[in-house]
């Protein structure tokens, strides 16, 4: 017995043993007994570091002194990069989808595109509202949009939906302020400037891939109806059509079922506390123009890009680097936009500063939970480095000839494929993968490449046991087969060029 426990400890087999078994344990714990992610992924890792032989005292402190355990700078490391931004974030998507954001660039988009152009409308709606909004949140909001195009058109509703489906998809899972990328920021240490270029040239690709090329060709194929009951007669607040008399408004279908893994990277119950429902209490304004609703999504990426450009063509030290640096930090950068639209969306058109504060704590409910389960991956990516299975990892995968990058898409793959939540494929392959790249100094390039194939896996072949699946399918009138025919292979075709787009690049620059 002794001699197998010294094996598992102290020998390359042995460990990845442990970490095979360890990630086994994990699964089981969220498939089969439906254990809350962040519940099996804090229990998973202090097993992990006892199996492992490591002390009490690393795993956990003292009494005394816990500061520098295992389960603290695991927890607070993470946190303290995340947590503001993530917050921030969302405030800023809750301000621009109640002040009607939404209905604006619809409007705009169908009116610059046409009839015939309606689906690729739909898709830079989902690209464009998609950055400040989470991902379930963004189906709340757009698809009435989407049940109103459809109609119009007189053409199948998979024609329409995937097209902003991918959109949402493609900013959720690649670009920060979304929770996975500014998660794999701080477990990777690659800046968000870098994280939001990467992002766009790898996304993008893949959004026009799945989103246009495949949303296009399925929708011909598979014809879904606007049911009626999503629709409702006449003009009502935040329609996005300028028709004439056959206009119709939609009523998005409200979820009240929970559902198991979070779509592409937000945990949420589908029909709790939504925002969207908060806009039909709020007194009819004219709406904000596309121009305001574009510049406030755009500070935050401007003043981030600015700080990551500014690192590299200005002079050490000086004072515009200084100034950049500071309007650059994604937390001020944030900050700076929320304070805007607070002002231009909120109190300029008339909103009470208690009915801003009101949506600020609904805004923020859902987000407790994300950062737990971020928290708890990175303490179980801190007991992976501590272990030594890291480097007995990059020992193996140096014998088998396999890239660093191939290896973190495989095993974000798997976590994906197996358990439905992109958080935990994201945060936990995060962890795996990080002694490896710490060890080859990569650059902020390559760091921001693995991060996009990361990200990339995790959102692969989306089915039955991801949450997101079951929205979709209800939200856009799709049976189980229609939702695996369109959405399961439109997260396919995302993942997987996507990652083609980080490999080859990595390949070139790394």
């Amino acid at each position: 017995m002794g001699a197998t426990i010294d094996w598992l400890r102290t020998t390359t087999p042995g460990l990845l043993v442990l970490c095979g078994l360890s990630v086994a344990v994990l699964l089981l714990a969220i498939i089969r007994y439906k254990i809350e992610p962040f519940i099996a992924l804090l229990l998973t890792g202090l097993g992990l570091a006892l199996a492992a032989g490591l002390p009490v005292v690393k795993i956990v402190g003292t009494p005394l002194k816990a500061g520098e355990s295992l389960l603290e700078t695991g927890f607070g490391g993470i946190l303290g990069h995340i947590a503001v931004i993530i917050g921030l974030g969302t405030v800023l998507g809750a301000i621009l989808e109640r002040s009607g954001g939404a209905d604006v660039l619809t409007e705009k988009l169908l009116k610059v595109f046409g009839e015939k152009g309606a689906p690729f409308a739909m898709g830079l709606l989902g690209l464009i509202f998609g950055i400040p909004v989470f991902f379930d949140i963004g189906i709340f909001v757009l698809a009435p949009l989407v049940y109103v195009a459809a109609k119009r058109g007189g053409r199948s509703l998979v024609l329409y939906a995937m097209p902003m489906l991918a959109g949402l998809s493609m900013t959720h899972a690649f670009l920060p302020p979304h929770p996975g990328p500014v998660s794999l920021g701080g477990l990777l240490g690659v800046s968000l400037g870098w994280l939001i270029i990467m992002g766009f040239v790898c996304g993008l690709p893949g959004f026009v891939a799945a989103g246009l090329v495949w949303g296009t060709w399925i929708g011909k194929r598979v014809h879904v109806e606007v049911p009626a009951e999503f629709l409702v007669a006449g003009r009502a607040n935040g329609s996005a059509t300028d028709g004439p008399a056959d206009d119709v408004t939609a009523a998005a279908p409200v979820s009240t079922a929970k559902t198991p893994g979070d779509g592409p990277g937000t945990p949420a119950d589908p029909g709790a506390g939504t925002l969207a429902a908060q806009s039909a209490t709020v007194t009819e304004v004219k709406p904000p123009s596309v121009g305001l609703i574009g510049g406030i999504i755009a500070i935050p990426l401007v003043l981030i890009l600015g700080a990551t450009f500014g690192s590299q063509l200005l002079e050490a030290n000086s004072k515009p680097l200084q100034v950049l640096t500071f309007l650059g930090t994604p937390a001020v950068a944030l900050l700076i936009a929320v304070l805007i639209a607070f002002y231009v969306l909120g109190v300029r058109r008339g909103s009470s500063l208690q009915e801003l504060s009101g949506l600020i704590s609904e805004s923020l409910r859902p987000v407790g939970m994300l950062l737990l389960v971020v928290g708890a991956g990175a303490f179980f990516g801190k007991v992976i480095a501590a272990t030594g299975i890291g480097a007995a990892l990059a020992e193996t995968m140096s014998a088998a000839g396999l890239p660093v990058i191939v290896l973190a898409y495989l095993i974000s793959c798997g976590l994906r494929i197996a358990q439905g939540s992109a958080t935990v494929a994201i945060v936990t392959t995060g962890g795996i993968v990080a002694p490896l790249v710490a060890e080859h100094g990569y650059s902020q390039v390559a760091l921001a490449l693995i991060a996009m194939a990361i990200a990339a896996g995790s959102i692969i072949l989306s089915h039955v046991n991801d949450g997101g699946f079951w929205i979709i399918a209800k939200y856009f009138n799709l049976t189980v087969k229609q939702t695996l025919q369109t959405w399961t292979v439109l997260e396919t075709v995302l993942s997987v060029v996507s990652f083609a787009v980080a490999a080859l690049l990595f390949a070139v620059l790394a």
